[in-house]
């Protein structure tokens, strides 16, 4: 990556994220919860829209080890966010990726500190008894095979597969000889393994339900921090600390990072697609008697700068939220690339381009090939679930000036990321009143996940494996944690309308700060003044289209 971190002085404990700066709590909260969930790994891609889908990859013995998706989630965000030599990451508007990160380690901590408590179990009470084991879990192989089935026959027999092994189990015990080690080891063959899964069952509840309670505590908003022990260094001798606090840095840097991507239909990365567009392009004509003052695109940019920053000084007293206005880079990809790349060299620090080179932009490369300047004013709204985004572009051809308004939205998290963990149920018939039923309670771990738990921990230490017996997630490229997993926006009424209200205070306040610079330079304002009453006519009632499709 092309900017460097500079490297500070140690601390003395863990640091605390600063979350909620920007009313992003909600948005952030709900794509950290993901890292504590024990739903199926295949239910990520429901949350998939129609730009962007997440592949689930299966394994060798996907049955035995196969990872849920709180497992998943966090080692897939875990390499793409802060493993070596990673590609450069979109950014979140809207969410905070860095606590969303730091919870994924979190969670992985609660769960390695499980597995190495199941691995001493696995070690003691089944590869000492390795063939009993073998036989448990054959069995309840083919058991879950039976039970999976949609053949009556072929459940019962399952059922009854398991009655025989119980019936074999008490015939060893009791009609085997007491004396000598052999019959012994035996007993304890059968027996180990019982045990070793009872034990095992108790460590597996107590994380299950520690994960669900942080799942539940981001959700309410319980404001719960990820615990992620030795996350800063403490002396020059932890380089694993300080590579990850390194790795934190550089994350949060390239979040600020003033560098955004067009990808054709899919529009501005991270930005969400383009609604609408408002274009007020005439020719520059001097007033009569008069010549015009020499000016570039970058007096117009800087005035429309200082308008869009009074937008929340109004006359009503409305509550019109703060918006952030910066000026932005846009470079061009491919609408099928699976990857971009930041721009590096002497005119760009910390992801950021210097000020002087966005001047520039601003007033030379209007035309043909090179990057674009464009001042974005942006609001985040709904606790982070709306992003909106209006983007200004000035230029100036020959004699004409073109002042063009652009709409971007960004619709909520989806709904997966939203629900709260609820237990395990099924319905069943009514003893006497038969054609009614009843819902009962099931355990939160069955018998199939707690082996499953038990012999995937030996493995937790060495991911590629496991991702091969098991299966794992790949997330979608170019990869963002926000816009991936963001849901329709103009389904939800409320957050319709909020795009379409703000399209038109931000247009106005772009139109009155450009014609008064056109004033103070001596142009005959007429034709813009014109425009800029049919185009505040037309935006009364706007509708949003697919902007970044063009109908050719």
């Amino acid at each position: 990556m092309g900017a460097a971190v500079a490297i500070d002085g140690f601390g003395p404990g863990a640091q605390i994220p600063l979350q909620g700066s920007g009313g992003v709590t909600g948005a952030t909260n709900a794509l950290a919860s993901a890292a504590y969930r024990d739903s199926p790994l295949k239910t990520i891609q429901d949350a998939d829209n129609d730009l962007y889908k997440t592949t689930v990859k299966g394994g060798r013995w996907e049955k035995l080890f196969r990872p849920d998706l709180g497992e998943a989630f966090s080692r897939a965000v875990q390499v793409r966010m802060l493993g070596g030599g990673r590609k450069a990451l979109i950014q979140s508007f809207g969410a905070e990726p860095q606590p969303v990160v730091e919870h994924c380690l979190a969670a992985t901590h609660i769960r390695r500190q499980r597995d190495v408590r199941l691995t001493v179990v696995t070690v003691v009470c089944g590869v000492l008894f390795l063939p009993g084991l073998l036989l448990w879990l054959g069995v309840i192989q083919l058991r879950r095979v039976a039970a999976g089935s949609e053949n009556r026959r072929t459940s019962a027999i399952g059922t009854a597969l398991l009655w025989a092994a119980g019936i074999f189990a008490a015939l060893v015990l009791l009609r085997l000889p007491y004396d000598g080690l052999l019959p012994n080891y035996l007993r304890a063959m059968i027996v180990a393994p019982v045990i070793g899964w009872f034990l095992a069952s108790r460590i597996c509840l107590k994380a299950a339900v520690d994960l669900r309670e942080r799942w539940t505590g981001l959700l309410s908003g319980g404001g719960v921090g990820a615990q992620i022990p030795k996350s800063v260094p403490q002396d020059p001798d932890e380089k694993s600390a300080e590579e990850l606090r390194l790795n934190l840095e550089k994350l949060s840097a390239e979040q600020q990072s003033n560098i955004v991507f067009y990808a054709g239909s899919k529009g501005i990365l991270g930005l969400g697609t383009r609604w609408g567009s408002w274009t007020l392009a005439e020719e520059l004509v001097p007033l009569p008697g008069r010549e015009i003052h020499d000016f570039r695109a970058w007096d117009v940019v800087r005035k429309i700068h200082d308008q869009l920053t009074l937008l929340e000084r109004g006359s009503l007293k409305t509550g019109f939220p703060k918006p952030t206005v910066k000026h932005w880079i846009v470079a061009a990809v491919g609408e099928g690339a699976d990857e971009v790349s930041r721009p590096e060299g002497d005119d760009i620090v910390h992801y950021q381009v210097k000020p002087h080179e966005i001047q520039r932009i601003c007033n030379n490369q209007q035309f043909g090939a090179g990057n674009r300047h464009y001042l974005g004013v942006q609001f985040t709204l709904w606790d982070g679930n709306l992003v909106l985004t209006m983007m200004v572009t000035v230029t100036s051809l020959h004699h004409t000036l073109r002042i063009e308004v652009t709409g971007h939205a960004l619709g909520p998290v989806h709904g997966l990321f939203t629900a709260k963990p609820k237990g395990k149920s099924k319905e069943v018939a009514k003893t006497v009143r038969f054609w009614e039923t009843r819902e009962i309670q099931q355990p939160l771990l069955d018998t199939d996940d707690i082996v499953r738990l038990a012999v995937r921990a030996p493995l937790t230490w060495y991911p590629p494996v496991l991702e091969f017996l098991g299966g794992k997630m790949v997330l979608p490229e170019p990869f963002g944690l926000r816009h991936v997993w963001a849901g329709p926006l103009w389904k939800n009424r409320f957050m319709a309308d909020d795009a379409i209200r703000m399209a038109t205070p931000v247009l106005r306040a772009v139109h009155t700060a450009a014609i008064k610079v056109l004033e103070e330079h001596n142009v005959d304002t007429e034709r813009f003044t014109g425009r800029s009453l049919v185009l505040s006519g037309g935006i009364q009632e706007p509708g949003p289209k697919k902007a970044d499709v063009y109908d050719a």
